[in-house]
Order: structure tokens, then C-alpha cells, then sequence
């Protein structure tokens, strides 16, 4: 199981050789490059740490010249990337699972420090995961967050979007731990499974995977295969 480091450009439609119209999500994955690579016989497991754009780094000054502003990466960075043959190391870095959980039976492919890896790896038809981070709408009340459906409208009622009562107050005489209430909503982590590869443009670097995956236009996302 390989996956690729993406971002979302946004969605489309494409239409198949049936007529019909799909939805679809395009992905922009530039070849990703491996910087790090984990032997099962090492750690108990297959994976390979990939690498995805690149970061400022510090520019050669001469005695008294002052540094410019902005974030530059650190030398460790530097020097991790240097090993993969990058001058500058990505700006965004996964880890990513070659074999697959209790299946000894699938082949794990095989990586070396610096290879390349595109949207090739990728087959019209595939079936994907892939996981992003999903929009920030900062702190919400619960009709918003889950869906709640509030109190009534009339009759004299002021508490439209209220939870109403949260426990009982002689037993257990306390708020339930998880109990639904108001608080940030968004910016998780979420994984999207059984999604269709429709399309591959490698002349582009681009993924049509249908339907939508979490996230907004142009956020980081993971695309996996689905075992």
C-alpha cells in the first residue's frame, strides 16, 4: 500500500463513456520524493517517509550582511533532505505504511533514499482513502456542530438553539463525560474511504477521485491505496 502527498485544487465533473456525470475532487500531487525508508525487519513494519515542496533555506551571507526575515528551515531539515540529494527539504512530510496490517500475503514494494514517486502509482478504477484536515468554523453551538434540533420557535419559548438540559441533577449529579455540547468544530484530521480513482493526468500531476474528500481548496491531503 503506497500513497502520495497532495493538494486540493477543487471540484469538477467528468463524464464516463455511459453518459453519466461524476463528481470529482482533483488532486495536484508533484512527484514526491523518499527521504526516509523503514525495513519490516527494523521496525516490525514496511513504510517510507515521503517529502512534498520545498522550504526556504538560509542564504550564503557575507560577513555583516543581515539575514533576511522570514521563516528559513533548520539545519537539521537541511541535512536530512541532503541525504534524499534535495537542496532545500519539503515543506510537507508524511510517513507512509508499505504492507498492510495481519496480510504477510501482499508484496511490499521496494524504495531506496531519493526515489520518485508520481501519480503513475495510481490506476483509473482504483479504489483510494484519502485524509485531509477539514475546514476551521471556530467555536460553534450544538444545532451546528450535531445537528441538534433546538427548541421550539413559539409559545413563548427563548431558547432556540440552546442544548436544553445537559444531566440529571440528583443521578449522577454531574455532566456525563462526551456529552454533546458546544465547542470548536473542524480543523480534525479525517479520512475518506472508498473513493473511485476516475482519472489520471500525469502530464499534469493531477488525481480525479471521485466524489469529496475534507479539506479546503488548495489544503494538504494524503491519497492511499485502499487494501
Amino acid at each position: 500500500m503506497i500513497g502520495l502527498i497532495g493538494k486540493k485544487i477543487g471540484m469538477t465533473q467528468i463524464f464516463n463513456e455511459q453518459g453519466q456525470q461524476i463528481p470529482c475532487t482533483v488532486i495536484e500531487a508533484e512527484p514526491n520524493t523518499v527521504l526516509q525508508v523503514t525495513s519490516k525487519d527494523a521496525a516490525g513494519y514496511a513504510a517510507v517517509q515521503l517529502g512534498s515542496g520545498a522550504q526556504r533555506v538560509r542564504r550564503e551571507s557575507a560577513k555583516g550582511e543581515r539575514t533576511p526575515r522570514g521563516r528559513r528551515a533548520t539545519k537539521a531539515a537541511v541535512g536530512h533532505a541532503k541525504a534524499a540529494g534535495l537542496e532545500a527539504p519539503p515543506k510537507v512530510i508524511r510517513s507512509v505504511r508499505l504492507d498492510e496490517k495481519g496480510n504477510a500475503k501482499v508484496e511490499i514494494p521496494s524504495y531506496a533514499v531519493g526515489d520518485k514517486i508520481g501519480v503513475d502509482v495510481f490506476a483509473e478504477g482504483e479504489m483510494v482513502k484519502v485524509t485531509g484536515t477539514s475546514k476551521g468554523r471556530g467555536f460553534q453551538g450544538v444545532v451546528k456542530r450535531y445537528g441538534i434540533g433546538g427548541g421550539p420557535n413559539t409559545h413563548g419559548n427563548t431558547k432556540h438553539r440552546r442544548p436544553g438540559s445537559i444531566g440529571p441533577g440528583t443521578d449522577p449529579s454531574r455532566v456525563i463525560k462526551g456529552k454533546k455540547m458546544p465547542g470548536h468544530y473542524g480543523a480534525a484530521r479525517h479520512t475518506q474511504i472508498g473513493l473511485r480513482v476516475e482519472r489520471v493526468d500525469a502530464e499534469r500531476n493531477l488525481i480525479y477521485v471521485r466524489g469529496s474528500v475534507a479539506g479546503p481548496t488548495n489544503g494538504i491531503v494524503l491519497v492511499r491505496k485502499q487494501g
